[in-house]
């Protein structure tokens, strides 16, 4: 990121003959990666279509390097952005290289013949996608993951400034989105590209992009770090959601219990408790918390999951918690000792732990928790009763 802008909109506004997203005043710097999120129908790919020139702005002006989109050569326009829409098509007879080779139409003249200079251009664009072992294949033979290289290397050939992208991880495995967002963000890095992609999955777009745009209701909600516009309560909104809560200290979204079994407290910390709640939670439990640090994994996860948490500050004592955490066990149906800690949160929590066997609750010793599948049997146990 230089600060160099390389696409930019005034009062732009798109759509199909109506209007679906209005307003739009952003602009896109070099060698960032621009995440665009929200929910499906707002928009998202008509803004694409909009920027990739596919579709003409209802009004308003996008200018890409200083100048007019609308008024670019199209040829002028290829080599300086690269587009890669919503397509499964698998050409037949065409070999990877050859498939790639395409996207150099922008250099290789009215004749279309591919000189040296292109063909080492086909090769660096492979090799950036670590796929230069699929030249050879045939593109109908290729799996879905082997597809997108491919066609993320066409587009790379192109030697483009800017990298258009709809959903580029759509009906990819696991390994393969690990693979092409990894691909995306060093291309970012290494070759100072601009991408711009819609994404479904708030939690890869808080890790890998540079900066993202939310999208809803006809209007550009916010654009900037994802470290800033991504909070809990702008992702809630964004996509309406009332049972789960996006962390930005995790950069993921927690699923929280919906209080139907019940409620359970754990005392943990350093880290140790997060999968306990996560557990708690997927049997559909609330939960309540011991005495956790400020800035313990704990919290954080306790806190996405809609926990009860007392979380002790710094130069807060930890016995101040006690009487308020004490009261939280009426109404739970058992205790987890979570640990291990260290300080006085740990004295504290012990303290807690005796208050629960005062009253009767059942008590799942550290032993048991320790083991998260014996600890999941256990709690069936005890909901069983």
């Amino acid at each position: 990121m230089n600060g160099e802008i390389v696409l930019s909109c005034t009062d732009l506004c798109v759509g199909y003959k109506r209007k679906v997203l209005s307003d739009v005043n952003v602009a896109f710097e070099a060698g960032c990666f621009i995440a665009l999120l929200g929910p499906n129908g707002v928009g998202k790919t008509t803004l694409l279509r909009t920027l990739s020139r596919h579709l003409k702005p209802l009004s308003g002006r996008v200018e890409i390097l200083g100048r007019d989109l609308q008024e670019l050569p199209a040829l002028e326009l290829a080599r300086r952005m690269a587009v890669v829409l919503t397509d499964k098509s698998r050409p037949p007879l065409l070999s990877v290289f050859e498939y790639v080779a395409l996207g150099r139409y922008p250099h290789t003249g009215f004749m279309g013949r591919l000189t040296p200079r292109d063909e080492a251009a086909v090769d660096e664009a492979l090799a950036a996608v670590a796929a230069s072992d699929l030249a050879p294949r045939l593109v109908e033979t290729l799996s879905d993951g082997e597809r997108q290289k491919a066609v993320l290397a066409r587009a790379l050939a192109q030697d483009p400034k800017l990298l258009l992208l709809d959903e580029p991880t759509a009906h990819l495995d696991l390994k393969h989105r690990v693979e092409v967002m990894s691909i995306l963000r060093d291309l970012c890095r290494t070759r100072g590209l601009t991408v711009i992609a819609s994404l479904h999955d708030v939690d890869v777009a808080a890790k890998v992009s540079d900066r993202a745009l939310l999208v809803k209701s006809g209007r550009v909600v916010d654009y900037g770090l994802p470290e800033r516009v991504l909070t809990s309560r702008a992702v809630a909104d964004l996509y309406d959601f009332a049972e789960a809560d996006f962390s930005r200290h995790l950069g993921s979204i927690e699923l929280r219990g919906d209080g139907r079994a019940g409620r359970a407290f754990v005392t943990a910390g350093l880290g140790h408790g997060a999968e306990i709640f996560r557990l708690l939670a997927k049997r559909g439990m609330t939960i309540s918390t011991g005495i956790l640090a400020e800035g313990d994994l704990d919290s954080f996860v306790a806190e996405a999951l809609g926990a009860t948490a007392f979380v002790r500050h710094n130069g807060d004592a930890a016995e101040d918690l006690l009487p308020q955490a004490t009261a939280a066990l009426d109404g739970c149906a058992f205790v987890v000792d979570g640990g291990p800690q260290t300080g006085a949160a740990a004295e504290i929590n012990r303290r807690i732990l005796a208050a629960a066997r005062e009253r009767g609750l059942p008590v799942l010793p550290r032993e048991t928790s320790a083991d998260l599948a014996k600890l999941a049997a256990a709690m069936d146990g005890l909901a069983a009763r």
